[in-house]
């Protein structure tokens, strides 16, 4: 069925329509933070203080956004970043994000916390990449890249910033447990697990993260994983200009510079302050991405001119996912691809090329 969906003109139109139709615990777990949310905070207000420098006087047709984002060919310069549990928002889940994303011709990225299966998501369509979180079973954590492979994933995101689970304090007050019906589908054939049980820490994804994961990944995993793998490598979680530079030397396509939208630790600094030093560390070995903050198609503007290849959309497609099933992701995404146009031709730039040589100004706090 068709969702019909009124005008909404901006992501904070999809937020409010998608605030107003989740419940209360939900909605703390899309929006939070972890500890006292500052780095979250943070995020957005780094944003909002990188300015561009427009240039004029260039003609030219209008601005083409397309970028190849590690080895993708996509329609912008962005992908739906991976997030877990997406049938808590809308029955379908990940299944109408996967379509939304085919649509608008973006790679959508599934999460090993997938409340639907990879192999189920594959008959989606599209350019599809897989997030993987590393298991305490090496064994388990080799399937699930096989199963990768096996579905025509393009590429592998491996989340490294998730030794343990931040101590997201909102699910923590809500006391908050996955329904019997919402699963991570592709992790122990969707097993009940301890995520659907109320734990002594007050957040059962808390308790089911800790005991799932491995908790001392090191950087002899990412060389194991490379060299079982042919998949271009993404590296997910990287703040320090060094731990980009090593991602490099390994042979990681891409490294994208991310808090975990402010989940994590907090206390780190905005992802976008960290962005153009990660750049020169890298110095065109590897592709730079961002994520963690960005709601506009100014905001992918502004990370482009700060020398970013793309970003990763993650909360803005939750909104729309609640606000309206595949119609609500399609009009976010639309949504950023219209924002995107008018901030290149205002700028001055042709393409995603000429966007990453305007200047960027970071204000200061």
């Amino acid at each position: 069925m068709t969702t019909t969906l009124p005008r909404l003109d901006t992501v904070g139109d999809f937020r409010d329509r998608a605030e107003a139709a989740m419940s209360a615990p939900v909605r703390d777990f899309v929006a939070g933070g972890s500890e006292a949310e500052t780095t979250l905070a943070a995020n957005r207000a780094a944003f909002d203080r990188v300015t561009v420098v427009p240039r004029v006087l260039t003609g030219g047709p209008a601005p083409d956004p397309g970028a190849t984002l590690a080895g993708t060919r996509s329609a912008l310069p962005l992908a739906v970043a991976p997030m877990a549990y997406q049938r808590l928002l809308h029955p379908e889940g990940e299944l109408a994000t996967a379509r939304a994303a085919a649509a608008a011709g973006v790679p959508f990225v599934i999460s090993t916390l997938s409340s639907v299966t990879v192999e189920e998501l594959s008959a989606a369509g599209g350019e599809q990449w897989f997030q993987l979180y590393w298991l305490r079973d090496d064994l388990a954590t080799v399937e699930l890249v096989r199963r990768a492979e096996d579905a025509g994933c393009r590429a592998l995101m491996v989340t490294v910033d998730v030794p343990v689970m931040g101590r997201r304090l909102r699910d923590v007050r809500n006391g908050f447990v996955l329904p019997p019906e919402i699963r991570a589908a592709n992790v122990a054939a969707g097993a009940t697990s301890a995520a659907h049980t109320p734990a002594d820490s007050g957040s059962a994804l808390i308790a089911h993260t800790n005991g799932a994961f491995h908790p001392a990944l090191t950087w002899a995993h990412l060389e194991t994983l490379r060299s079982r793998t042919a998949l271009p490598i993404v590296v997910k979680g990287v703040l320090d200009p060094a731990d980009a530079r090593r991602a490099a030397g390994i042979g990681a396509s891409a490294v994208v510079v991310s808090n975990h939208g402010g989940r994590q630790f907090d206390g780190a600094p905005a992802a976008v302050t960290m962005l153009p030093a990660a750049v020169e560390a890298v110095r065109g070995t590897c592709e730079v991405f961002v994520d963690s903050g960005v709601r506009s198609g100014t905001d992918v503007l502004r990370a482009l001119a700060l020398g970013a290849d793309g970003v990763l959309i993650g909360r803005p497609v939750l909104w729309g996912l609640a606000a309206g099933g595949e119609a609500g992701v399609a009009g976010v995404l639309s949504v950023l691809d219209g924002e995107l146009r008018a901030a290149m031709r205002l700028a001055g730039c042709a393409d995603v090329a000429a966007a990453r040589k305007l200047t960027a100004i970071m204000g200061r706090p």
